[in-house]
């Protein structure tokens, strides 16, 4: 063997490596013609520095030739040359001097520093790498994609070709020679400028099968971070829309800005269009979505009916950096039309996208700033509401009959809150102060809405101003924690809290007027309370590892009575006042409010008088993972309080019984459960309960809830589920549902016309593996659609046919 190493100034050996470069740097070929003949490639790792330099070269065969006659060099037999990183394998490597054409001979491989490779029978190229050819031509490239054609020819820089090419990403072996998909075209264009690959006469296979051929094709380079191009589309059939299939393109329009135009064509109705747009600035980021069509209204059955008019809706939010105190930021969402969510099959919608999250079928738009640091916090915003509910159903046909007043929502503006904590103590505790302040402001009144549409005649509240207000607090709160010699944690508090209120705008009827009405809309009090919290952590180890803890807990507080502002605002059917209360309605006795000082969740109520928290805690932790933990308590009082709410016994001397814990058993399955037993019969009033377990053929979710009375007087009840389950090797499916208690009370109806019904049901079955994923989904979930006569509530049935692959429209 004879083996020679040569210097930087060498350039003809020089342009020999870099001339055998040429592949690599080409970038990408995007197709495949026989991938049986791809050696496996090494594993990408980091690049080793091997003391060649930038401009070194090594080469190393059996035999290496000089042809001064006709002016060529000649490596043969286990030609091995290494340049910048790059190593080029051969059986005969040839350098024309005098052409300056570069040619590799017999099983040619190109490996990359970053560990892809090329491999083909023949290459040729010049020595400026703008021109190339080569025969036979396969590659293995970043993401697992391989590519194979009869030819490769490199017109510049920016543009190569392959002829009788095939593309795939997925796995390629002795006992699965075919891909599970891949792209056969008779010609294959990469521009590096435009940062696509073009496709002529291109066939999409499908284990094996031929799924679609398309003349002329194209997507995003894969090698190319951001690209414009077609994502993954979604094909349905339903009841309402018929055969519905929704293309997306992404069109990246900066390294810092996209946007996403989804059209949705519909068999039954008009075309649909769903925008997404992202930009990202310096100091923050802005999401607007948004979407619109022309139709009439349709009902279950796609039938369209009444004028057509212009339907929309926008969902934008975004958030700023001041600097590394303060933000500010927005959200924006409005509906033209409340059904437009559900008609359209618009996905993703209540979801939180600013400082305050909605309700399901409620929209929230807001303004805000927010500072914060070590010791303080305050925030600043204005919020609106749009109510997309159905408002109630007319008693004798069944029919919905009115939607949600969004007119009988509050503008909450300005909400401002604060809170700010000294460094050091104060007598030996933490002291935090707190402030503030909200303005609501209603263009029609609440009580002319359901729940409060029960209003009797000649008591008629619709179309009258709502109810105003302002309310501004400040609050102290002060806490210290002392551990006494057996282990006693004594946690002495106290707090003092102000408001001031201002209701204006208050209608009361002539017929609602009795003696005892406070017509002052002006009022002020001030609270207070003191106590202590007593625990008693008994903790035991246990033999193994693990350890158990056994925990008794008391509060004893005493301080101001409990107390409302005791504005009357409306009257009842039955004459029964109704007091001011716009943040305190969804008062709940659990675990997580047991030990608070005050278990009101606003400002409007205040839970106040003598009264004493106990409970006990145990929780158990295994050294193998298992866990455990329980806790039972109640709330105690010197006497009845009736201004507290009767549905969960607080206004009684003795609370109901609260019970919750959650057990791991085994490794990946965890279940939990809340409960509220009656103090005096015993009686379950309220269960929670839940189970998750995955493992690594999927999961499982399970949620129940109970509630014999909730906050609006209601009876509550559903049954929740999500499975994701592989049955068998890349065999799977999905099923998810919600079984529901319809109260018809809520709809102004009797109790005895309430129902059990399934509000929804998903079924799917979905094949995955390395590459792909095909899912088939049948959908049937209860909406609300429009009748020539009025809303009715209608069972929507659909499939969805989803196709994803990898490297070709993943979905963001």
């Amino acid at each position: 063997m004879m083996e020679l190493r040569w210097g930087a100034n060498e350039k003809g050996r020089a342009v020999l490596l870099a001339g055998a470069a040429w592949l690599v740097l080409s970038g990408a070929a995007f197709a495949q013609q026989s991938f049986a003949t791809i050696p496996a490639a090494p594993a990408p790792s980091p690049a080793v520095d091997d003391g060649l330099g930038d401009g070194g070269y090594y080469l190393e065969s059996d035999l290496l030739i000089r042809d001064d006659v006709n002016q060529k060099m000649i490596a043969k037999g286990d030609v091995e040359a290494r340049y910048q990183g790059r190593t080029l394998r051969a059986d005969e490597v040839v350098y024309d001097t005098n052409s300056e054409v570069v040619t590799a001979h017999g099983h040619v491989t190109l490996i990359n520093a970053d560990g892809t490779a090329q491999f083909a029978d023949d290459m040729t190229m010049d020595k400026e790498l703008k021109a190339g050819f080569a025969q036979g031509f396969s590659a293995r490239l970043d993401k697992n994609i391989k590519i194979a054609a009869d030819t490769a020819i490199r017109r510049n820089e920016q543009i190569t070709e392959l002829n009788k090419a095939i593309y795939t990403p997925c796995e390629i072996c002795a006992a699965k020679p075919k891909p599970t998909w891949s792209i056969e075209a008779d010609k294959v264009v990469q521009d590096k400028n435009r940062h696509l690959v073009y496709y002529h006469g291109a066939t999409i296979r499908v284990f094996g099968a031929p799924l679609m051929y398309l003349p002329v094709f194209w997507h995003p380079d894969p090698q190319t971070e951001r690209s414009s191009g077609f994502l993954t589309p979604k094909i349905g059939v339903s009841k309402r829309r018929g055969v519905s299939y929704t293309q997306p393109y992404l069109l990246v329009l900066s390294p810092s800005q996209d946007l996403i135009v989804s059209p949705q064509i519909n068999g039954k109705i008009n075309p649909f269009v769903n925008l997404n747009y992202r930009k990202r600035f310096y100091s923050g980021a802005v999401e607007v979505r948004a979407g619109g069509t022309y139709e009439k209204d349709f009902d279950n059955h796609g039938h369209r009916f009444g004028e057509a008019t212009a339907k929309s809706y926008i969902l934008a939010k975004g958030q700023f950096d001041v600097d590394e105190k303060w933000k500010w930021g927005f959200t924006a969402e409005r509906a033209s039309d409340p059904l437009i969510f559900d008609d359209y099959d618009v996905n993703d919608v209540y979801q939180q996208r600013g400082m305050f999250t909605g309700d399901d079928h409620r929209l929230m738009s807001q303004l805000y700033t927010k500072r914060q640091d070590k010791r303080s916090y305050f925030s600043a915003s204005v919020i609106s509401m749009q109510g997309l509910r159905v408002g109630g159903l007319d008693p004798s046909t069944g029919l919905g009959n009115k939607f949600e007043n969004s007119g009988a929502f509050p503008t909450i503006g300005p909400l401002i809150e604060g809170r700010w904590e000294p460094e050091s103590h104060v007598l030996g505790g933490r002291l935090r102060v707190q402030g503030s302040g909200v303005a609501l402001t209603r263009s029609e009144s609440q009580f002319g809405e359901p729940p409060y549409n029960f209003i009797a005649p000649g008591n008629d509240y619709k179309g009258q101003d709502g109810v105003d207000s302002i309310r501004g607090s400040f609050q102290g709160d002060w806490r210290a924690s002392i551990v006494t010699g057996p282990g006693v944690r004594i946690q002495p508090f106290a707090q003092a809290r102000g408001d001031a209120y201002r209701v204006s705008d208050v209608f009361l009827p002539s017929a609602a007027l009795v003696a005892g009405d406070i017509s002052s809309i002006n009022y002020r009090r001030a609270l207070g309370v003191a106590g202590l919290d007593l625990s008693l952590p008994l903790y035991r180890s246990l033999k193994g590892g693990g350890s158990i803890v056994l925990e008794p807990l008391v509060q004893f507080a005493a301080g101001s009575n409990s107390s409302r502002v005791p504005i009357v605002v409306a009257r009842d059917a039955l004459g029964a006042p109704i007091y001011f209360n716009e943040d305190s309605t969804n008062f709940e006795l659990d675990e997580t409010n047991l030990f608070d000082v005050n278990k009101s969740p606003g400002f409007d109520l205040y839970e106040g008088g003598k009264r004493m928290n106990i409970g006990g805690r145990a929780t158990v932790d295994l050294a193998d993972g298992r866990s455990g933990n329980l806790l039972i308590g109640r709330s105690l009082r010197t006497k009845v309080d009736p201004l507290l709410p009767t549905r969960a016994g607080l206004d009684q001397k003795a609370s109901d019984w609260i019970v919750a814990g959650s057990i791991t058993p085994i490794r990946g399955v965890t279940a939990f459960s809340r409960a509220r037993f009656d103090n005096d019969t015993g009686k379950l009033n309220r269960i929670e309960g839940g189970i998750d377990a995955s493992s690594a053929r999927g999961y499982t979710s399970l949620r129940y809830l109970r509630d014999n009375r909730d906050t609006s007087g209601l009876r509550q009840e559903n049954l929740d589920f999500n499975i994701d389950y592989t049955v068998w090797k890349n065999w799977g499916v999905t099923a998810l549902g919600r079984l529901s208690y319809q109260d018809a009370r809520a709809f102004g109806q009797p109790e005895s016309e309430s129902q059990w019904s399934w509000t929804r049901r998903d079924l799917g079955v979905y094949y995955k593996d390395d590459c792909i994923r095909i899912d088939v989904i049948y959908q049937n979930e209860d909406r609300y659609t429009q009748t020539a006569t009025g809303l009715r509530l209608k069972s929507d049935e659909s499939v969805m046919l989803r196709l994803t692959l990898a490297t070709l429209g993943d979905t963001r």
